[in-house]
């Protein structure tokens, strides 16, 4: 708005003298200052004020002493003395009648004929009519403002144009709006001004006469505006009066610019209150436009990001204009980048040696931060806003880019984002002069790479981020280097690959060939203290990329020792870097850069140096003082468990490709990993999952794959911490061999040492684990208190949650029979889980004492899940070698097999099915009662008739068979509370898990004897319903048998729809049986079988007819062979069709004589004929079903 140029603004000084009606300051102004103020002044004195307080009346007496000498206050008042409602009411109609028109320009009710021009007609009236003539125009211009739909208009009124009356027109307008508001709102006034010319003259004015409307008035401004102010006149026009009222009050400056901000309209006039603001701040301070631009382009507000970059990419589009906002910009911008530029900069290439002499080539201390500063903004500018820079910035730029910093943070920060803005920005080198002069800036920072790292104190340096980027550019990994520069720019910028062919040629063949990286990596020192807390570029970032681009083994480059060095320099929280570079370091080991060198592989770590990072670690007691000294950090034995377990994983799966290139690389020892105390460690990741990040998760998958023992259910429910008060011990608390021996007699001071120990942290029981195990068969004898065998169970499995496999050897050693005590074998972890049942022989003592029958279950599942992963892992190391050599040996020989494996696959599996039915069964048989058990009446069946007894329905005088009298009270006395009870539960509890694991494994064939116990106390025995069928339909005559009296239990115990159809499939496999069957078979078969048709009666009544038919079935055959052999028989046949059709009252009157008769006939004929004996059996079953249905009634 330039046509305001000659005319006097108000002051700030003045409008703050206003604001706070400082009568001091106002006094302080000049005649031409406080004219422009007359209307408010005024009507201040003439109005009744609200303030009656003694000291504005004193004001007001110098308000009106400084107003009487100046002549246009008269001209004020009279236009005061107007009746205001009367103008306003008119106003109205006129408003209303243009409304009816149409908007059309009308005849106006406030001006009625116009002889002359308004300028003229305005100088010739009196105040109402001068009033009557402005609000008719600016009315008019208002009513056009509502119409234009938001296009901008330029209105010529002679009026506001005449720079005679300008101020008498001011006065006019201000006394307007503040006596008639209502149909003046000022912010509409202040639209409608924007539209004239002289305006934002007007627009001051009027703010200045009502200071209270300052923000009111901007924030309807900046609302009603445009989004890119520089695109359009009117938002010129609208930025520049926005501009004037702001230097008019400084102090909203900030605030004006923040609703700019907030409404994303104007942004010329953001940037030109930046320009116009003049902090206090000294000159090593960041400046206002930077602050402000960065703020804007790097904030976290997409909208305000899109909305500054158009204004930017539109400002580009037009020619240069200096009154432009963004070219004013642009040169403030780069004044300040030239200010702090060293002297000597110019575009000349300066020598080495003037550089390094003089120094002049520095960049100054005090001037680092904003140099940073000024190169995040111009990224900003050219990546986000798409900038074009000029030659003059361009070459500027270089200049700051390339310019050395002193050795601070901020100077190594400083290096590393003039580096990734070359990377960014590759154009801005252009000439080779330029060329020439980023080479040599790139060779100094890789000789001062050290002396930075070392004088600025900082881990993160930019000689890792060098290194980096020449091992992308090596690898052709372009997507990464856009990724870093990003990253370390803080932008995310839009950078072609295409243009980085330039820096890729200078770097890989001028600066850093692929040897040189490999040599300097190696040379690298290892990051102190690694942790996530340490940000930036490490010299891990470099070594994990020349790891996955196989440079070092390409250039035989070892990286071995780096890599220890680095495990062993770290601490939590875990650097996220480690897990990806420990696997990339195994792959690098197993796997050959190329097929055709496989010796091309990196070396593993040695056994040794793991041994030294696990010395003294939990486990490993320091025998001076007894206590545990780590030497290493948690996370290093993390990591290198990590590293091991990572390692025997590849190696196994990677036996194919190994076979074929004919290289076995060596696994560890199991002697080393016997020593390493891996369940203690991973407990202890345990609590530290927030700090370790995924490597407690990536144990726990490796621990299941190759440690499936170390894994159990039980073991993670019984480790969670005991709370309590931990009591102090010390070492003469141990407890001795002697305290052991001494039993019983020092049963007293031994549970008062052992209970103070099942008080101690589980790591704290390690001094004390080899007495406790070796003292294990001295609790054996009868008279130990079960307290304490409780009590050392209860320490047990506390250590088994720190050092279970030590701990199982020492155990299944220190529970050999007393027969081997003499001539002990000791077995190793190996043995065990070759052969895991060695773990069952044991004393014999021990399957009677349930706390040491628990620990003996616990450790055969664990060897059992051991056995199957060592087989595995034994089958995968030598299969794949074996069947290579197989493969070579038998080319050209016809009807060679191609491969074995399938073979040894199926005598893997043999093997494992073998173990675990001989563990089934010599469980099952421990189950059984021994010689003196036996004696005291204890039976296999007890727990399932204790069942049976106790299900609802049962009358306290119904018993299923009559037993003696003595047995029944002698197993009520022992039964339920006896040792083998507590033994047989356990067995049971371990034979449900080995059943839901693998339900082969109930397949096996049990004695009869066994199968109440295993049906009662096995609650997955139920899936056997599911492949007696299978059983059924076996040739073997045994195994029929086994699964008829299976089912007769199962049916008992499950009544469910499907027993009842497997119940019918089996009577229908005995009635078809009995006609194929031999006569011998026969005999084998049925008898064995037939007590089973009972306990299907029982559980299934609708069964009743069909084990009815069979019983006679059978009858009628084994009869007619009778017949010709026992002539004098009774008549077997009618008393078994009389049963079945009247069964009461064969029982009531005829049961006892036809058992009789029964009872004869088996001892006359049962020992001579197998049929005689049938025929009763089958009497015998037939009054037994109907026995149990009568009683069931």
């Amino acid at each position: 708005m330039g046509d305001s140029a000659g005319l006097q603004f108000v002051s700030s000084f003045a409008f703050e003298a206003m604001q706070k009606v400082d009568v001091v300051r106002l006094a302080a102004l000049s005649d031409p200052e406080l004219r422009l103020l007359l209307p408010c002044l005024v009507r201040m004195a003439l109005c009744a004020p609200a303030d009656q307080s003694q000291t504005w009346a004193q004001d007001k007496k110098l308000i009106l002493r400084l107003l009487s000498g100046v002549e246009a206050v008269n001209s004020i008042v009279a236009l005061l003395s107007v009746d205001f409602h009367a103008l306003e009411q008119d106003a109205r109609k006129e408003q209303q009648l243009r409304h009816k028109a149409g908007g059309s320009n009308g005849e106006s009710l406030l001006v009625s004929q116009l002889q002359h021009g308004l300028t003229l007609e305005f100088e010739h009236s009196d105040p109402l009519r001068r009033l009557r003539l402005a609000l008719s125009e600016l009315l008019a211009i208002m009513n056009k403002v509502t119409d234009s739909n938001g296009e901008f208009f330029l209105k010529p009124s002679e009026l506001f144009e005449s720079p005679v009356y300008l101020e008498e027109v001011a006065d006019v307008l201000c006394i307007l709006q503040a006596e008639l508001p209502s149909l003046l709102p000022i912010v509409d006034v202040a639209e409608a001004l924007l539209h004239v010319r002289n305006g934002d003259w007007f627009l001051c004015l009027l703010v200045a006469n009502v200071p209270d409307s300052f923000n009111e008035v901007c924030r309807g401004l900046i609302k009603n505006g445009e989004r890119q102010d520089e695109e359009s006149v009117g938002g010129r026009r609208r930025t520049e009066a926005l501009r004037q009222l702001c230097q008019m009050n400084p102090s909203q400056a900030l605030n004006i610019r923040a609703m700019v901000v907030e409404e994303c309209h104007l942004p010329g006039l953001g940037v030109a209150l930046t320009l116009d603001y003049k902090p206090d701040a000294g000159d090593d301070a960041v400046s206002p436009l930077v602050s402000y631009v960065s703020g804007l382009l790097l904030g976290t507000n997409g909208k305000v990001r899109t909305w500054f970059s158009m204004f930017i990419r539109n400002g580009q589009q037009r020619k240069r204009e200096s009154s432009s906002v963004l070219w004013q910009m642009r040169r403030q911008l780069l004044l300040e980048l030239v200010a702090i530029l060293p002297r000597s900069r110019s575009t000349h290439v300066p020598n080495d040696g003037d550089m390094d002499e003089s120094g002049s080539s520095g960049l100054r201390e005090e001037h680092v931060v904003k140099a940073s500063a000024l190169l995040r903004l111009y990224c900003a500018l050219m990546g986000i806003a798409g900038l074009r820079p000029t030659d003059e910035e361009s070459e500027q730029l270089l200049q700051l880019m390339t310019s050395r910093p002193p050795a601070t943070p901020a100077g190594v920060r400083f290096v590393s984002l003039s580096f990734c803005k070359l990377l960014a920005f590759p154009t801005l080198v252009s000439t080779p002069e330029q060329e020439q002069l980023m080479v040599m800036w790139l060779s100094w920072m890789i000789k001062e790479e050290e002396y930075f790292e070392s004088a600025a104190g900082v881990s993160a340096s930019f000689g890792e981020m060098l290194l980096l980027v020449a091992m992308y550019f090596h690898s052709n990994q372009l997507s990464s280097i856009i990724e870093l520069v990003c990253s370390t720019l803080g932008m995310k910028i839009a950078i072609k690959p295409s243009s980085l062919s330039k820096m890729k040629t200078i770097f890989t063949q001028e600066i850093f060939t692929e040897q040189v990286v490999t040599a300097h990596a190696v040379r690298v020192a290892v990051t102190n203290n690694l942790s996530a807390n340490i940000t930036g570029f490490l010299p891990i970032h470099c070594i994990y990329q020349l790891l996955r681009s196989r440079a070092f083994t390409k250039h035989k480059v070892s990286i071995k020792d780096w890599i220890y060095r680095q495990l062993c320099e770290t601490t939590t929280p875990i650097h996220t870097q480690l897990i990806p570079l420990i696997d990339a370091y195994v792959n690098s080991i197993l796997t050959p850069a190329s097929k055709a060198n496989p010796e091309a592989t990196n070396q593993p770590i040695t056994e040794q140096e793991i041994l030294n990072v696990f010395q003294n670690s939990a486990g490993q007691v320091d025998g001076s003082r007894g206590a545990v000294r780590p030497r290493y950090s948690i996370t290093t034995q993390l990591l290198i468990l990590y590293y091991i377990l990572s390692y025997e994983e590849n190696l196994l799966a990677s036996t194919k490709q190994l076979a074929v290139m004919q290289r076995k690389p060596k696994s560890y020892s199991a002697a080393l990993m016997d020593l390493i105390p891996i369940k203690y460690l991973v407990t202890q990741a345990q609590g530290l999952q927030q700090e370790l990040g995924g490597l407690h998760s990536a144990l726990l998958r490796l621990l299941a794959t190759n440690y499936p023992h170390l894994c159990l259910v039980e073991d993670w429910v019984c480790e969670e911490e005991v709370t309590g008060t931990l009591p102090l011990l010390r070492k003469m608390m141990l407890p001795s061999s002697t305290s052991f021996q001494k039993l019983p007699s020092s049963s007293p001071r031994l549970m008062r040492i052992l209970e103070h120990l099942s008080l101690l942290p589980p790591a704290d029981l390690i001094p004390y684990a080899d007495t406790l195990t070796t003292s294990m068969a001295l609790l054996l004898e009868p008279a130990v208190p079960r307290r304490i065998v409780q009590t050392l169970n209860k320490l047990w499995m506390a250590l088994n949650t720190v050092m279970p496999r030590r701990l199982w050897v020492m155990t299944v050693n220190a529970l050999q029979p007393s027969a081997k005590l003499l001539r002990p074998q000791r077995y190793t972890q190996n043995d065990l889980m070759v052969d895991p049942l060695i773990v069952l022989r044991c004393d014999q003592r021990v399957f009677r004492c349930p706390p040491f029958m628990d620990i003996v279950l616990h450790m055969l599942n664990g060897y059992l899940l051991a056995s199957k992963a060592f087989l595995h892992c034994h089958l995968k190391e030598t299969a794949d070698f074996d069947r290579q050599s197989l493969t070579v040996s038998s080319l050209g020989v016809p009807g060679q097999p191609d491969t074995p494996e399938v073979t040894r696959e199926e005598l893997k599996n043999a093997l494992l099915a073998a173990q675990d039915s001989a563990a089934v069964q010599i469980l099952l048989e421990v189950c059984l009662p021994n010689t003196e058990e036996q004696q005291l009446g204890v039976s296999t069946e007890s727990l399932l008739k204790r069942i049976r007894d106790s299900l609802p329905g049962k009358h306290k005088d119904e018993s299923p068979e009559p037993r003696a009298s003595g047995s029944a009270e002698r197993e009520a006395d022992t039964g339920l509370f006896s040792d083998l009870r507590e033994v047989q539960c356990l067995i049971c509890c371990l034979l449900h898990q080995m059943f839901i694991a693998d339900p082969n494994i109930a397949k096996l064939g049990y004695p009869q004897a066994l199968l109440p116990l295993t049906v009662a106390g096995i609650p997955s025995i139920h899936i056997c319903l599911d492949f007696i069928p299978e059983l059924l339909a076996q040739p073997q005559l045994e195994k029929q048998i086994f699964a008829i009296q299976l089912l007769s239990h199962l049916c008992t115990q499950y009544a469910l729809p499907k027993s009842l159809s497997v119940a019918r499939l089996a009577i229908s496999v005995m009635g078809t049986l009995l006609t194929v069957l031999t006569h011998a078979k026969r005999f084998a078969f049925f008898m064995p079988t037939l007590p089973c048709l009972v306990a299907f009666c029982q559980a299934f009544p609708p069964l009743y007819d069909d084990v009815a038919a069979l019983l006679v079935q059978i009858g009628q055959v084994c009869a007619s062979d009778v017949a010709t052999k026992a002539r004098d028989i009774d008549p077997l046949i009618a008393r078994l069709q009389y049963m079945k059709e009247k069964p009461q009252e064969a029982v009531v009157s005829g049961g006892s004589s036809f058992m009789t008769s029964a009872q004869r006939a088996a001892e006359e004929l049962g020992g001579s004929d197998p049929d005689v004996q049938l025929c009763y059996c089958v009497e015998a079953t037939f009054m037994d079903i109907i026995s149990a249905t009568l009683h069931r009634l």
